[in-house]
């Protein structure tokens, strides 16, 4: 369900636009100026905000192992979030109105923040993007009703199961994500739509924070959901669903969350904003290292960060993934990926098809000049600078913005030299007038 704040208009694009544009000329070559103002930390304070997943560990690890602290960040405070939309409401607020300064956060959201997409009164709100948390990870959930039909990617059996629920009850039927034009909508509705199943049209959309997705679920709230975890195993643990597929069978090592600050902290603090991001990328490094993952995962149960049950943590967070329907996968070329494999750079090919993902379904519009929103937000020339301090081997450092030509389960192909084909190739969409 869309609400008037997460719809925008051509003014409010223009609006967030002009207000990007302000916000890089005012701080888009801060490398040269830090250079000349010296390494010392404009402050050792920021609140980073986080949700109870499994993809905000590199936030728990940077604080409980010190790398904060390792690198002069005596102050920072990683600040539980009860849902993205809490989230994006503490972002706007900023950390000198009792709000926050970053946060682990949907990839499309500082994109929608910035151009006030989803903000109050469409205010826009600049953000950077400084580093991609992980790869993949997500699952999508179905309820136990259709445990006969052991749900995977192909949905067409599954559609006919939904319409003939739908006929009986006389309700409609309900899949549930995170926030609208988030990274768990985009899976969800790209995985409906390829079996024929229109989000719009045959099924209710319906926003649900991720750690209330087990309760809702057990009380028929919703058919099937999209989240991180834990919570898609602890469905299973609780026999009320299964897992009829993790999102990188739907496209493998797919880029999810992010790591983002406001512009304006990282602008008047661009030593401060270096050494955060040090620090989270060297808790990266300490995630993807297996034989750290069952610490990891003991670290994420803990109250203060996911306060959920080791068990229905630690065997995602190995790799091993039990689907409930008698499938069985251990070490996973599907599992979460901290840095592996690229994981943390913030590919600018990867941010295009989110924007274009959100163009499809009538989020963003398509006039949108994807290519300078993205050059004022994704700073991935920050991670480049970040890396090299940190001693990262050069074969490591993408040397290019885009990953290249992308390929999905369904045989759709996403070349970022050309979105307007893979848009065009695409049978369901909803595009917004301009």
């Amino acid at each position: 369900m869309q609400s008037k704040s997460n719809t925008v208009s051509r003014r409010t694009v223009i609006k967030g636009s002009a207000a990007l544009g302000a916000a890089s000329l005012a701080g888009g070559l801060w490398p040269l100026a830090a250079a000349a103002q010296g390494t010392a930390l404009e402050t050792k304070a920021a609140k980073l905000g986080f949700i109870a997943l499994t993809d905000a560990a590199p936030l728990f690890v940077a604080d409980e192992k010190g790398f904060f602290k390792k690198h002069g960040m005596t102050e920072v405070e990683v600040l539980k979030q009860s849902s993205w939309g809490t989230t994006r409401d503490n972002i706007v607020l900023g950390s000198k109105n009792n709000g926050i300064d970053g946060a682990h956060i949907l990839t499309p959201m500082p994109y929608l923040i910035s151009t006030g997409a989803v903000t109050p009164n469409n205010v826009p709100v600049p953000m950077n993007i400084l580093a991609r948390l992980n790869l993949g990870g997500q699952c999508i959930s179905v309820g136990n009703e259709y445990m006969d039909l052991k749900v995977g990617l192909d949905t067409r059996e599954f559609k006919k199961a939904l319409q003939a629920k739908a006929a009986k009850t006389g309700k409609p039927v309900a899949a549930a994500m995170t926030f609208p034009g988030g990274t768990h909508d985009m899976w969800m509705r790209y995985w409906l739509a390829a079996g024929g199943i229109d989000p719009n049209k045959d099924i209710s959309t319906i926003v649900v924070p991720p750690a209330q997705m087990v309760a809702n679920m057990k009380v028929g709230s919703m058919d099937t959901f999209c989240v991180c975890e834990p919570w898609n195993h602890q469905l299973i643990h609780q026999k009320i669903g299964y897992t009829a597929n993790t999102t990188s069978e739907i496209w493998q090592n797919h880029p999810e969350k992010a790591f983002a600050l406001r512009a304006d902290y990282v602008q008047a603090n661009p030593n401060a904003t270096r050494a955060l991001l040090k620090a989270v990328m060297e808790a990266q490094m300490y995630c993807e290292d297996p034989k750290n993952r069952a610490e990891v995962a003991e670290i994420c149960s803990r109250r203060r960060w996911i306060n959920a049950p080791l068990a229905d943590i630690v065997d995602r967070m190995k790799g091993d993934f039990d689907y409930g329907t008698g499938r069985v996968v251990s070490n996973s070329p599907h599992q979460m990926r901290y840095w592996k494999d690229q994981a943390s750079y913030p590919f600018q090919s990867h941010d295009l098809w989110f924007l274009t993902e959100n163009i499809r379904w009538g989020y963003l519009p398509p006039n949108l000049d994807t290519k300078a929103l993205i050059a004022k937000v994704n700073r991935e020339d920050l991670w480049r600078v970040a890396a090299k301090e940190l001693g990262v081997a050069a074969s490591d450092i993408p040397t290019s913005t885009s990953r290249g030509v992308e390929k999905f389960f369904d045989g759709k192909v996403f070349d970022p030299a050309n979105p307007k084909a893979y848009l065009d190739s695409l049978s369901i969409k909803y595009l917004k007038s301009a």
